[in-house]
């Protein structure tokens, strides 16, 4: 299976790349540009740079997956034919195809609305209540919850279900908050997805369809980061915009709960360190979500109105450039993602250990900031968006 997920790693490059030249140019034709953004939302200089690059990471997943879906409904022989290594497997992906459909269809509706939102942008209440609708939608529908073992006490799994739809509307925020600077929200979601497929790959039950929806995801990611990357002095020549960054959070979010990190049957004290993998993973995101969140907070201003206080902004106002920004929110993301794979191997206490290390990590972090938090009051020059 290791090999099959590189292979789908780099079919979804090689249509991520083409892709993101065709949403650049159809950019320019368009004028569909980067803009100044909500009222009271503060940004760095506009620039003459396309935000259509979600439809290139968008269809780059989603075009292998449902053609590979309508071919084990319609033509199993020719599927079978092409990969006889699917044999054994071919009737849990019939068996999933269902959720699939709802997951691509929920992807779908968050694309839409993020491609109306980089073109005009949408007061923040509605936003909210529509990812709200389609994380729910898309929980209830497949069956995909969270913490499962508190349908007991809670007498049902209407607690589970919250808490499930909750994770993915935070996780697509959090996503989307990080797409603050050339490189950093795809990169990030590059390297949390490419830790999520190496956990869906060793689990005791490995999760194959799960594993090749999110090799899709990191080879659109990749892709796309050709020309998002600020690998010269231009920078970006086309960001992802909304219609991506939405998408990414929410398929991160949602198949982190589909992936079974443990067997049913695992005893009871086994579940304690697995439950955090999800959180582990995606805990860079997560922090800066939190911190900036609070910030805004702090200062009497709506946690959803852009500004340029962000993680990646407070590195550079300590010094770095944007581009070493990046990197080092690259590096912490890989650090943290390192111990959430590790977790649902490790005993309690061992467990311990690696969630105690993930917090000790945040907490450095935050300290650091803190400590410097008087060095400048100047806006940061990288590029909020």
């Amino acid at each position: 299976m290791p090999g099959a997920a590189l292979l789908l790693v780099a079919l979804s490059f090689v249509l991520a790349v083409p892709l993101t030249l065709l949403a650049r140019a159809l950019g320019h034709r368009l004028s569909a540009l980067d803009s100044a953004g909500v009222k009271g939302q503060v940004k760095a200089a506009v620039r003459r740079v396309p935000n259509t690059g979600g439809m290139a990471i968008f269809w780059s997943f989603a075009l292998p997956l449902a053609l590979a879906l309508v071919l084990v409904r319609v033509r199993p022989d020719l599927v079978l034919r092409l990969a006889p290594g699917l044999v054994p497997h071919l009737p849990g992906l019939v068996g999933v195809a269902g959720k699939a459909w709802v997951m691509l269809g929920a992807a779908l509706v968050l694309h839409v609305m993020g491609l109306i939102d980089d073109r005009r942008a949408l007061p923040a209440i509605p936003k909210l209540t529509v990812m709200l609708g389609v994380a729910l939608c898309a929980c209830w529908l497949t069956d995909t919850r969270v913490l499962t073992m508190l349908d007991g006490p809670a007498h049902g799994a209407w607690l589970s279900l919250l808490l499930s739809t909750l994770w993915i509307v935070a996780i697509t925020n959090a996503m989307n908050f990080l797409d603050n600077m050339d490189g950093l929200s795809p990169g990030v979601g590059a390297i949390c997805a490419a830790f999520f497929l190496t956990s869906a790959l060793v689990a005791p039950v490995p999760q194959w369809f799960i594993a090749a929806c999110l090799s899709l995801l990191v080879g659109a990611l990749l892709g796309f980061l050709v020309f998002n990357f600020p690998f010269g002095r231009r920078g970006a020549t086309i960001f992802q915009g909304d219609g991506g960054s939405l998408v990414v959070g929410f398929l991160l979010a949602f198949l982190s709960i589909r992936i079974t990190y443990l067997p049913t049957d695992a005893p009871g004290h086994a579940l304690f360190p697995a439950l955090f993998t999800p959180l582990v993973i995606l805990a860079i995101p997560l922090y800066d979500f939190a911190s900036v969140t609070l910030i805004r907070l702090s200062q009497g201003k709506s946690p959803f109105v852009g500004d340029l206080q962000h993680f990646s902004h407070r590195l550079v106002r300590h010094g770095l450039s944007r581009r070493s920004a990046v990197l080092v929110i690259y590096g912490c993301t890989a650090v943290t993602a390192i111990a959430g794979v590790a977790l649902p191997s490790l005993r309690p206490w061992q467990g311990a250990l690696a969630l105690l290390q993930t917090a000790l990590v945040l907490l450095v972090l935050g300290l650091y900031e803190w400590s410097r938090r008087g060095d400048s009051r100047t806006e940061a020059e990288g590029g909020a968006r």
